[in-house]
């Protein structure tokens, strides 16, 4: 039973408000940049608006829902209190003072970085400061996560670990390691540049320090996304899960292989030579692993749901879906875009075919099509299947909350399919100013304004969300049902104990950290010749 209801409520409505707030900005960056719009004049407004836009997106919302859907995990899965609250609460309060912190010097042109930082180019250090309090918020929650599934063991030697919060836990300590290099970089090069501490900065070392974290994040991203797959679909169409032990391994492989990959970001960098390059392109080819058992399993936990339903044949099953199902929509939705973005990632991967788009638009519409795809369409999901439990109300817009998730993949694909297309074309990407009567970009104007067409789609769709969570908490009270989550098809009396611990995969994890990136960084860090001055933006000096 949900007993944290306001502590759960507080992160996903803090996630879904920013989500609200950076939406537009990204909407307007379209216009901006399109030819329906004349060139807005200062170059400035667009770049204090991306950075607000990715900052927000990147670090605030996700890290929220993560949290937010954890907590909800372990008081369900383990069936006993959150240990930690008064803990809970303070992270989420410094990742409200640390949203706060760092988009105030954004917002008065003072930071315009990018939330990727991109240094020599150094903003207020407020700026790295606030993000630093969301990174410190999200780390309290990887320690109680940790703390209350061990708290659980020690009451059950021997028992398996409930799937979800087996799963919850491994992708806490992902995020836990991998914000780590983001970490380094703000706290030992960035906010000392910004304090006027040093005037020079290693911008090759810091880019390795972030391409720990760069990547990985993404992962981060995505597990609330896997989480919801293997434990809320398979129950919410009236199927089982067809496997634990092939979720467990998924996650595990996952804590493994999904961090130490980030340098294939670096393909056009010189600080780091074609060897390490090519091991971190194997190593992100790897990640394919994890991902297509996912893709197994989730579909024959769907195969088994139809099937209860009704469904023959090879294909038939298909059809006995239950297509009107909310969960069933997102799922599907998510799994299309999944793929579609999954085969981008492998362009962007190759150390060959990456030079043909790289820091094109085709990286842009790539993500967008991961996160804000993918990804996004199952964080609404999950919250039309907690909310009725959250406030005791239950959610009667399903024509509404149809009509949302149908907009929401309308939208992304318009966004960001025109996207690629015009990355493949040579299009830039972040630049404030396309000249479209220039004849080299002027075919490109048509796709530049189907994806303004895709992000006021989704601003109908965001508005949509709103609206059925809104009309959620001013519904009536309705009687308090017990949560719960998939059941396997052959639930584990016993699991191996590599599949109820972390230690190996943790280990594992840490060594290959060491060896994709240790030399690396040992190497820039011993040369005396690689600084640069720093140029600090938004400053008169």
């Amino acid at each position: 039973m949900l007993q944290s209801k306001r502590l759960i409520l507080a992160h996903f409505w803090l996630a879904f408000g920013s989500l609200a707030l950076a939406l537009p900005l990204g909407a307007w960056q379209m216009w901006a940049r399109s030819p329906l719009h004349p060139w807005v004049g200062d170059p400035d407004l667009y770049y204090r608006s991306v950075t607000a836009h990715g900052t927000t997106l990147g670090y605030v919302f996700p890290t929220l829902v993560a949290m937010g859907f954890g907590y909800a995990i372990t008081e369900v899965a383990l069936q006993r209190p959150l240990i930690g609250l008064k803990w809970a609460w303070a992270g989420w309060l410094l990742i409200a003072v640390g949203a706060v912190t760092a988009l105030t010097p954004v917002s008065m042109g003072l930071a315009s970085v990018l939330y990727t930082f991109y240094p020599p180019m150094i903003g207020n250090p407020f700026y790295y400061i606030g993000v630093v309090l969301v990174v410190v918020g999200s780390w309290i929650w990887v320690g109680l996560m940790v703390v209350n599934v061990y708290a659980w063991k020690r009451a059950h030697p021997g028992a398996p670990v409930p799937l979800p919060m087996y799963v919850n836990v491994a992708g806490s300590l992902l995020w836990g390691w991998t914000a780590v290099g983001a970490a380094l970089e703000l706290l030992f090069q960035i906010v000392p540049a910004s304090l006027g501490v040093m005037h020079t900065i290693d911008a090759g070392l810091a880019r390795v320090f972030f391409s720990w974290t760069l990547h990985a994040i993404v992962y981060f991203w995505l597990i609330p996304t896997y989480i919801a797959y293997y434990t809320i679909v398979p129950r919410a169409i009236g199927g089982r899960l067809f496997s634990d032990s092939m979720a467990r391994l998924s996650f595990a492989l996952f804590l493994v292989v999904a961090m130490p990959i980030g340098v294939h970001h670096l393909f056009s960098d010189p600080q780091v030579g074609a060897g390490f390059k090519f091991v971190h392109s194997v190593f992100t080819a790897l990640v394919a692993v994890p991902t297509l058992l996912t893709v197994f399993t989730i579909t024959a936990s769907v195969e088994i749901a139809a099937r209860l339903r009704g469904g023959r044949g090879a294909l038939g099953w298909l059809k006995a879906l239950p297509w009107r199902n909310p969960m069933m929509l997102a799922v599907a939705f998510s799994f299309v875009m999944l793929g579609f973005g999954g085969a981008g990632g492998l362009i962007n991967m190759s150390y060959q075919l990456n030079q043909s788009i790289h820091n094109t638009q085709w990286v842009t519409g790539h993500f967008h099509l991961i996160f804000a795809g993918a990804i996004v369409i199952m964080y609404f999901a999950i919250a039309y299947d907690l909310w009725p439990h959250l406030t005791g109300r239950s959610l009667a817009d399903m024509g509404l909350i149809r009509a949302q998730l149908w907009t929401w993949f309308v939208g992304v694909t318009v966004l960001t399919f025109p996207w690629h297309w015009v990355g493949i074309l040579g299009m830039p990407r972040r630049m404030a100013f396309y000249d479209y009567t220039d004849p080299a970009i002027a075919p490109q104007a048509l796709s530049v304004d189907a994806s303004v067409v895709g992000a006021v789609i989704l601003l109908v769709s965001a508005a949509l969300f709103i609206v059925v969570l809104i009309r959620g908490h001013l519904a009536p009270r309705t009687a308090e049902q017990e949560y719960r989550f998939s059941v396997a098809v052959h639930p584990p009396k016993t699991v191996p104990v590599a599949l109820n611990g972390y230690g190996l995969w943790v280990g594992l994890m840490l060594l290959l950290t060491a060896i994709n990136y240790g030399f690396p960084i040992a190497h820039l860090m011993s040369r005396q010749d690689t600084s640069v001055p720093v140029i600090h933006i938004g400053a008169t000096r």
